[in-house]
């Protein structure tokens, strides 16, 4: 080990140190004894505190009293809210609130919230901390990394390039989402808490249901920027790297060729475009299982270093289990990997060791988590019992259902994989079958291992819950076009088919631009198909429905009678402020009524249809005038 390496890790230490230091001398602590809270967006505000003893808050002349979280709502048409508690609040007493344009779990109130000429430098600690983290790896992994190939570098490269590049185009064109909020707000609370060393319990009770990891990332984005677009650009990062590591898995599968098309295919199949660019789990899920897999196949490469390769793969699981509670079916995947991968004279050796994973997963999923620390089963009990809670119904195959059976994803799968792409799927299931590989059997139980989550009460949102069946479906995409391609015998036979297949997909994605969170492939009929069939869910996640809003604030006159019992995601309807006190539930009696798709409602005969946003022939939002 050069000397380099051998201080690394202290001078890692220091540097978190010295960065927690300067955010501890730089970073100004809210007084929140008394304000004024800045709005920048007229509409509903949630304002409260959280607290460990009785308090009690005057805003705008009305009072907040109790104890541990208490909050309400109040409508704002100017930039500013006075707040002011009655008696000296208590140490640990936060002010909280949810600003207009989000909702879920509230925020805590910063500096910057209190003043606007106080920007929010935790954004820049944590992404200090985030760079100190990563080069900490890079360094320990420097002569792993040096001994990857040119050709190889540079195909991770432009697949990385490509993949972050479509998500970055349109990045905010779709609209709000379910959830993005919540994972938002989440993140920047979970962020405050680790640059402050704040890991009392109450601190840690925001979308408890949910492991972590997640939420830190976004949460830096959080910090960046008051809206969605850091968050989401993380989101776009992450995903970018998964695709861009299907290019050595595909190498270690089989060839080059496959791993730079399955890296592309990856990088334009819908689905993934669309999880990449909402602040959400599938993200980092689709890092962290590319990441796992890697790890697991390149763990003979040195069979001195197994038992800390084998280290090194729990971690990723670890973390990819504090990212997502079904990310553990990453476990059992990278476990079979590295049983099947081990060479004759290696396989007894690795059997005794392959426990290490499973030790280093408790062990990094466990030091993840602060929530844990104290009573880890009791809060691990509270969080699955709220995830077990029965799920809205939803369309599948003709029916309404929240209890969908147990092959709902296996035809998810399918009825959002592109014809061209689902081609080369059968090709690659008829290599496979040819050639009976152990890669080949590793590629079916990528496939295969991340569906069991059927078993569990989360059947529903489409595709959402098996993005790793996702990237194994274009990478054995890829397994099939590259035979294809070899098969042809002509010096430009894979490159033409990378252009052909770039070329056609990237049609596919500007046909149901920008929103892909709600493609359906051709052999479904489309969207509009699946809309009027009831095949599967459409208009759900809120795509499109800031277009309708937009609408509504720009047409409607105040004091004009506004109805949003039409739209299912009620906390995306952000009117502008003057309509809040004529906003109601009442279609019968609005001058203007808009309907998200996929709440079934019911207009009145009368109402005359003004606006309406479509995706491939699908009404998403609709607005309606009486």
């Amino acid at each position: 080990m050069t000397r380099a390496g051998r201080f690394w890790p202290v001078v890692s230490v220091a540097l978190v140190a010295l960065i927690l230091l300067l955010r501890t001398l730089t970073v100004v602590t809210p007084n929140i004894a008394s304000g004024e809270l800045h709005i920048w967006r007229t509409g509903p505000v949630i304002v409260g505190f959280q607290s460990t003893r009785h308090e009690t808050l005057v805003v705008q002349g009305k009072k907040l009293d109790g104890q541990g979280i208490v909050k309400d709502r109040f409508i704002v048409e100017e930039p500013t809210l006075a707040f002011k508690f009655e008696s000296p609040p208590a140490p640990d007493t936060r002010l909280i609130w949810s600003p207009v344009g989000r909702r879920g779990d509230p925020e805590y109130v910063t500096a910057s919230n209190l003043t606007s000429d106080l920007p929010d430098h935790d954004g820049v600690f944590a992404v200090l901390l985030l760079l100190v983290v990563i080069g900490s790896i890079l360094m320990a992994q420097r002569a792993r990394l040096a001994a990857v190939s040119r050709e190889t570098w540079i195909a991770v490269g432009a697949v990385f390039a490509l993949s972050l590049v479509v998500r970055l185009i349109g990045l905010n064109a779709h609209g709000q989402t379910w959830d993005e909020d919540t994972n938002w707000a989440a993140g920047e609370n979970y962020i405050t808490n680790l640059l402050s060393l704040d890991f009392h319990k109450p601190s840690w009770i925001w979308n408890y249901e949910h492991p972590p990891v997640m939420k830190y990332l976004v949460g830096i984005g959080a910090h960046i920027g008051d809206t969605f677009d850091a968050a989401r650009g993380i989101c776009a990062l992450l995903v970018s790297l998964g695709c861009a590591l299907m290019v050595p898995i595909g190498k270690r599968l089989a060839n080059i060729r496959t791993g730079v098309l399955a890296g592309l295919i990856a990088a334009l199949l819908p689905p993934l475009v669309a999880h990449g660019q909402i602040v959400g789990h599938e993200a980092p899920t689709v890092l962290w299982w590319a990441l796992g897999i890697l790890l697991s196949l390149c763990a003979h490469d040195d069979p001195e270093k197994l038992p800390q390769r084998l280290a090194g793969v729990g971690i990723v699981v670890g973390v990819a289990v504090a990212s997502r509670f079904v990310n553990g079916l990453l476990g059992p995947l990278c476990v079979a990997i590295v049983v099947l991968k081990a060479p004759a004279e290696q396989r007894k050796r690795t059997l005794i060791w392959s426990p290490i994973m499973v030790a280093t997963t408790i062990a990094t999923f466990y030091g993840l988590w602060p929530r844990l620390w104290g009573h880890p089963f009791r809060a691990l009990g509270d969080s699955l019992h709220k995830l077990s809670l029965p799920h809205v119904p939803e369309p599948f195959l003709g029916h309404v259902t929240n209890t969908p059976p147990v092959y709902y994803f296996l035809v998810y799968l399918f009825a959002t994989l592109p014809l061209g792409v689902l081609i080369g799927v059968v090709a690659g299931i008829v290599r496979g079958v040819r050639e009976r590989s152990r890669d080949a059997l590793i590629l079916l139980l990528w496939f295969v291992i991340p569906l069991l989550v059927a078993a569990s009460p989360v059947r529903q949102d489409g595709v959402r819950y098996v993005m790793p069946s996702v990237m194994a479906l274009a990478m054995c995409a890829a397994y099939g076009f590259d035979r294809v391609a070899t098969l042809v015998k002509h010096s430009r036979a894979f490159t033409a088919l990378c252009a052909a297949l770039a070329l056609y997909m990237g049609i596919t994605l500007a046909r149901v631009y920008p929103y892909y969170l709600d493609y359906f492939g051709e052999l479904t009929g489309g969207a509009s198909n699946v809309q009027r069939l009831g095949l599967f869910e459409t208009a759900w996640w809120g795509e499109g429905l800031d277009r309708a809003i937009t609408y509504v604030n720009e047409h409607a006159k105040a004091g004009e009678i506004v109805d949003r019992s039409c739209v299912v995601p009620q906390h995306l309807t952000w009117f502008r402020g003057d309509l809040w006190p004529t906003v109601m539930n009442s279609t019968s009696h609005a001058t203007w009524i808009v309907e998200y798709v996929g709440a079934q409602c019911r207009v009145p005969p009368g109402a005359q249809k003004v606006f309406e946003v479509r995706v491939q022939g699908a009404p998403l939002a609709r607005v309606w005038h009486q």
